[in-house]
Formats: structure tokens, sequence, C-alpha cells
């Protein structure tokens, strides 16, 4: 009797085990009424792995990779955990799983590290037919994507354009307003003028354009020196400010000193401020779009940039990462004054600010805000500032008279500078119309050609650009088809 009750009470006993153990196949292993094998969820894209996760209670962020990771350790500690309980082990299962994972985040590496080397070899210097077709074929793509933009908000366009045409006809009708209109019309355009050049400077077209170095700075710098040599700023508009030239009489000029200096360039840099706030935003809106949409963060350069320092170890930074994560942690941590204070100092890292604050979904108004501020009034007063004291009359002439101490070169130096100099200043006192016998200083003219090889290569840069984003778009469809 005591043996047939042990035998009658053994499947009593196991048979909830096993039902508990299906139960626990079911819910994490099947769906679908078939389980789901680890090739299973390879093939699976990543809004599928996150419903996946979802069911099972875990986690849904991450890269598609790491979603698969945890969904292969969670099957594999379930499988293990049900055949323990029936008297068997998984082990060699779950290396096998892992090993293939390995293999496979191995594979996956190798492919985007070819597909990356081929898309910086499209460059008009390596494959010039190949990126000018690509380059044509980006910019009808993002003429369809923006037209199709500009066609679902017809109403503000339409209202756009109603404005833009009755301030064409009004600036074209004769009467009194046309003096108001002008005046207005003119400070328009000096005002979109250097905001555009401000959005050249920092907007991320492969390179900025330093228009800083090449525009606003020499423009800063004429003036205090037309400022000193004029004793005042009251230069007669017009010209000004297209050209400067000292005002025939001194009457109600204005005491020149450094803040008066600064309150003369205050409009035109400060607009030069705000279009290199505008053009901080398209890093911040590819990171911000990139984590809402759940995009894999290395399907974008930058963001895969982004999460690599963040995985790497800290002993093996170099100085430049270091100083990346410094600025991520600020931006993280501080906020507001975080932001500002990043955007209030010349700093070329300032996208990775950016790139941070859209990953954190950082609301816009404060991200911008505190990039306006600081870009377009503290860090501009300290270029400002720098630029009038370098350009003072005195610290010009010491520095000239200096000159011929550098070795070797020094006088050879000192000549075209103090030729270069007094050309600048006799254009300031010229009257009537510019003497066309004028001869061109040999520093003004290596300038221009400066200035023209600059452009050149900002254009090419983006054209380059934009023949790997067409690269880029193309791999993705390959992979969505």
């Amino acid at each position: 009797m005591v043996g047939k009750r042990g035998k009658t009470k053994t499947p009593h006993v196991n048979t909830p085990v096993s039902v508990a153990s299906n139960q626990v196949i079911a819910t994490n292993s099947y769906v679908g009424g078939r389980m789901r094998s680890f090739d299973d969820l390879q093939t699976l894209t990543k809004e599928q792995l996150k419903l996946e996760c979802r069911k099972r209670g875990q986690k849904t962020t991450g890269t598609k990779n790491e979603l698969l990771q945890r969904l292969g350790h969670k099957m594999n500690t379930t499988k293990r955990n049900t055949n323990t309980s029936n008297g068997s082990a998984t082990i060699e299962d779950s290396s096998n799983s892992t090993q293939m994972t390995q293999s496979s985040n191995a594979v996956h590496s190798a492919n985007k590290a070819l597909e990356k080397a081929e898309r910086e070899s499209i460059v008009l210097w390596k494959k010039p037919l190949l990126t000018l077709e690509y380059f044509g074929k980006e910019v009808f793509e993002l003429s369809c994507i923006y037209g199709n933009k500009l066609f679902e908000y017809r109403k503000l366009v339409l209202l756009l354009v109603s404005v833009l045409i009755t301030f064409a006809v009004t600036l074209n009708l004769d009467g009194p307003h046309q003096s108001f209109i002008q005046q207005w019309y003119k400070k328009l355009l000096w005002c979109l003028y250097w905001t555009g050049l401000g959005i050249l400077s920092s907007v991320g077209l492969g390179t900025g354009l330093h228009t800083f170095l090449l525009y606003l700075g020499p423009h800063i710098a004429q003036v205090t020196l037309a400022a000193y040599e004029c004793n005042g700023l009251n230069f007669p508009e017009p010209p000004y400010p297209d050209e400067i030239i000292c005002p025939t009489s001194l009457s109600g000029t204005a005491t020149v000193s450094i803040l008066s200096i600064m309150s003369k360039v205050r409009l035109e840099s400060m607009c030069w401020g705000a279009g290199t706030a505008l053009g901080e935003l398209p890093p911040y809106f590819m990171a911000r779009a990139a984590r809402l949409s759940g995009i894999d963060p290395d399907e974008e350069d930058e963001l895969a940039e982004f999460e690599e320092l963040q995985r790497k170890n800290k002993e093996d930074l170099t100085l430049m990462e270091k100083g990346k994560l410094l600025i991520e942690d600020i931006v993280q941590k501080v906020g507001f004054l975080g932001i500002l204070a990043c955007a209030s100092i010349p700093n070329p890292l300032f996208d990775l600010a950016g790139i941070t604050c859209g990953h954190f979904l950082v609301p816009f108004w404060t991200f911008f805000g505190a990039t306006l501020i600081g870009k377009a009034i503290i860090k501009m007063h300290i270029q400002k500032l720098f630029v009038i004291i370098a350009f003072n009359e005195a610290l010009i002439t010491t520095a000239l008279s200096w000159l011929h101490l550098v070795p070797v070169v020094g006088e050879s130096l000192q000549t075209p500078f103090k030729a270069f100099l007094d050309d600048q200043k006799s254009k300031l006192h010229r009257r009537g119309s510019p003497q066309t016998t004028e001869k061109s200083n040999i520093l003004g003219s290596i300038f221009e050609k400066f200035v023209i090889v600059m452009i050149l290569y900002f254009v090419l840069s983006i054209v380059n650009s934009l023949a790997q984003s067409y690269h880029k778009r193309l791999h993705k469809r390959k992979k969505t088809n």
C-alpha cells in the first residue's frame, strides 16, 4: 500500500510542475500558436521586437541588437529553468545561442564598416561622376520631401506669399511712405545677410563656413580702425554700411570708446549670433526624432559616435573625447544653465550638446532659448570685445613696430602690412567716387583669394555630403525591402 501510494503521488506532484513549465514556455516563447526561436527573432523588425519585449515585461529601449540579446537571454533562461525542473540541462543550447548572437553582431559590424568606408569614398576628387549623380538625385529627393511638406502647410505658405507680394507692391509704389519703407527694407536685408552668414557658420553640411573670420571679424576691425582714424562713428549713410567714409565735419560725432564701437556693430553681430543658434537646430531635431521614432543609432553617424563615446572606457578616451563627454555631462545634469554655459564660449564641440539635448528630449525652448542667449548676446559680445581691442590703433602701431624683430621674415612682413594699413586709412578719407587707378594691396588680394578658396571648399563639402546622404538613403531602402 505504501508503494502504491508513492506511485500514485509521484505523477500527482509532477503534473502541476509540468503544466507550470508549459505555461512559462507558452507565455515567453509562444506567439501566435508557435514557439519563436532565436533565428525567428532575428527576422523581426525593431518594432516587432519591442512588442515581444513588452509582452514579456522587459525594457523596450535600445538598439535592435540589444533587443535581440535581451530576448535571447530571456528565452535561454526560460528553457534552462524548464528543463532543470524536468531533470535536464540546456547549457550547450545557451552557449550556442550566445555564439550565434556574437557572430551575428560581428557580421553586422563588418557590414556597417564596409558601408561606411564605401560612403566616405564618394567624394568629388575620387569618384566625380558618381558623386555628381548622387548629388543630383539627393537634391531631387529633398525637393520632393520638402515640397510635400510645404503642400501640407499650404495655407501658411499662401499667407506668407501674400504678405511678400503686398510688401513688394508697397515697396514699388510712389508716395510719402517710401522713405520709411526703404529704411526698414535696407535694415531687413542687412539683418538677413548676417543671419544667413551665421547659419552657414554652424549648420551641419559637412563643414561650416567660418564666416566670423571671413566676414564679421573683418567688418568689426574695419569699423574699429575707421572710428580711431575718423575720430568718430558718425559715418555717412549711405554709403555706410556698404562702405565706410569719414564724415566731412566733426559736428555731432560720438566719443570713440570700446563701448561706442560695440554699440555701432551690435545689430549685425547679434544677427550673426542668432544665425549660429539657428544652425545648431539640425543636430537637435535629428537626435530628438531618432529617439522618439526608435531609430537604431548605428544608422546615423552622429548618433553612432554619441553611443560609442558612452560605451568607451574612460581611461581609453582622448582629450577631445573627454571634452565631448564633459559637455554631455554639463548639458544633461545642469540643464538650461549648462546649455547656456556651453553656448556662451567659442566651442567647436557644441554640436554634441545639440545631440545630447535631442537624445534626452530636452524641451525645444529650453535648448533654443539658452543657445540663442548664449550665442547672440554673451558669446557675441566677447568676440566683439576681442576684435576691437586687437585692432586698437595704438596696439596696431605697436605691433607693426615690433614686427621687424621677427627673425628672417620680419622686415619683409612689415612693409606690406604698413602699406595695407595706410591704404585702408586713405580709403576712409576719399571723397566722391572711388579712384579707379588705385592699386590693390598684396595682402588684400591674398585675403580675397583665401575667401574664394574657403567658399569653394564649402560648396564642395555640401556636394560630397549630399551625395553620401543619398548613398545612405539607398542602403536604408535595401534594408526595408
